[in-house]
């Protein structure tokens, strides 16, 4: 049986957290800093848990299950 690949493209943008939930961090904080304000940016700060609908789906593209 092949090892499960890791896709690529959901590694760079979510990470599994300790107790393997999906955590992805706030969109719009790549690039164009400079034309945002402070408190914008202060805003987009932090991480939160993904949507329990699309757990599953994160786990499995994070060669979880």
């Amino acid at each position: 049986m092949p090892k499960m690949k890791t896709n690529r493209a959901a590694a760079k943008r979510f990470k599994l957290s300790g107790s393997g939930k999906a955590v992805r961090f706030s969109a719009g904080k790549r690039h164009g800093m400079i034309g945002k304000r402070r408190s914008r940016k202060r805003r987009l700060l932090g991480s939160s848990v993904v949507d329990p609908v699309d757990q599953a789906r994160m786990q499995r593209m994070l060669g979880q299950r």
